[in-house]
């Protein structure tokens, strides 16, 4: 049991460092990095050297800190304040109305990407300075969009979903195909969720629609901003190569699987740095000296996301070398309790591991055994499948590990911490109950 304490210790560690001695996030993940290699025992330098490695080589913390940068170079030119224009133009007379695109935007990035870093970014670039702007708190800004992130998670057909279903113990229990609707269902009662959040929160926090002199006229936010729109470009570029006709024809044509060849939260950056620099290239420096002060400016958030993140993959690797799956399997396997309670536990202890490891790497540790349980308790496979994939999205709205809480708090420029209680609130803990109210058939899916 010793990786389920180094666990444990982990996550204290991290609160202690953080919420006690008052250090930033990215000393904290430091610490609790430390920390949890010291069950390493004398293992410990070749257990942290070949964590940090793989770390380090992790498509997301790149990503991370290339959103960042791509953030920071907008709010150096006007063209976030055109595309705010132009949604402003067409909800700003909605009370909430940046909130509510949020979410929605949240859910459509994530049915089509996937990828909680990258539909946080894509979305939160947009929609966070917006709701700035509408007199939302930064806190609850970065808090909206982050909650958002595991959204893609719950919509076929995700990454972590073939990871699950694909799985030595799940693939004997169900088709792959026999999932899909389930999910399918699971993930637009998780939309519908954050659409009542959303109301809750517009509500609670007296956000009200923005002032009628200030809402732009339709006509003329197009006419001046409407090379704005083409950021979109960047994410739509990616994602129409890789999926539906355009990929499966491309996949034909070359003989390779351009889902897997072309990463999206490699590309989506790379399009969207480009394109920035492209379209704010009458604001932005035009010397070497320029470049070298701006971005020196930009370091000190750069550092603290790519620290944090680094150090948060880091020690999910150190807890899969200490066994972590292996015990956890165990623990899961003695389980003896009714369905509500099992749904509870399973829930639980999905969500718990989802904190320091990705919605991936979770599936690929307890998956299969959360799903084995349930369907030992008597609940259909493809029911069991799609409830385990929701409890596994709450990654994006999970303190303090998560990396979409960091993208979110960079661009809303806000301590990461003060997201933590509203993301338990409003998505992490009721997206588990939502969870077990699927186990147990009272959200038909």
């Amino acid at each position: 049991m010793s990786a389920i304490w180094a666990l444990v210790v982990y996550i204290a560690a991290i609160i202690v460092t953080n919420a006690v001695l008052k250090r930033n996030i990215g000393e904290s993940m430091i610490a609790g990095f430390v920390v949890v290699s010291l069950f390493a025992g004398p293992d410990i330098l070749h257990v942290m050297t070949g964590a940090l490695t793989e770390a380090m080589q992790e498509e997301v913390t790149y990503a991370a800190i290339a959103f960042v940068v791509a953030s920071y170079l907008m709010s150096r030119t006007p063209i976030l304040d055109r595309l705010i224009d132009i949604m402003n133009s067409l909800f700003g007379r909605v009370r909430g109305g940046p909130v509510y695109t949020s979410i929605l935007g949240g859910g459509a990035m994530g049915a089509i990407a996937h990828i909680g870093a990258a539909v946080t970014a894509s979305v939160g670039s947009v929609t966070i300075p917006w709701m700035k702007r509408s007199g939302v708190s930064p806190a609850m800004s970065a808090t909206v969009v982050a909650g958002c992130a595991g959204m893609g998670i719950t919509f076929p057909f995700s990454g972590t979903m073939f990871i699950l279903i694909g799985s030595a113990g799940v693939s004997q229990l169900l088709e792959p195909n026999e999932i899909v609707l389930p999910l399918l269902a699971a993930g637009f009662w998780c939309l519908a969720y954050r659409m009542f959040a959303a109301w809750i929160i517009v509500r609670r926090h007296g956000i009200q629609a923005m002032d009628p002199a200030d809402v732009v006229p339709t006509r003329r936010s197009l006419r001046t901003g409407w090379t704005s729109l083409l950021l979109f470009v960047a994410i739509l570029v990616p994602v129409l190569v890789t999926v539906g006709p355009m990929g499966a024809g491309l996949s034909a044509w070359t003989g390779v699987d351009v889902s897997d060849a072309i990463s999206l939260i490699v590309w989506i950056p790379v399009l969207l740095v480009t394109l920035v620099l492209f379209l704010g290239r009458r604001h932005l420096p035009r010397t070497a000296s320029g470049w070298w002060t701006t971005l020196g400016d930009s370091a000190p958030r750069i550092g603290v996301i790519g620290v944090t993140i680094v150090g948060a993959f880091a020690a999910s690797n150190v807890l899969s070398e200490l066994g972590l799956p292996a015990q956890l399997t165990t623990l899961l396997s003695a389980l003896d309790a009714p369905l509500w309670l099992l749904a509870i536990a399973v829930g639980v202890l999905v969500v718990a591991v989802a904190i320091p490891l990705t919605g991936s790497a979770t599936m690929a540790a307890i998956g299969p055994v959360a799903v084995t349980a349930l369907v030992g308790a008597g609940v259909p496979a493809p029911v069991a499948a799609a409830a385990v994939l929701v409890f596994a999205s709450t990654e994006g709205a999970s303190p303090p590990a998560a990396a979409p809480i960091y993208v979110a708090s960079a661009i809303a420029g806000v301590d990461p911490v003060r997201t933590f209680k509203p993301l338990l609130a409003y998505f992490c803990l009721p997206i588990l109950a939502l969870g077990v109210l699927m186990v147990l058939g009272v959200l038909p899916i």
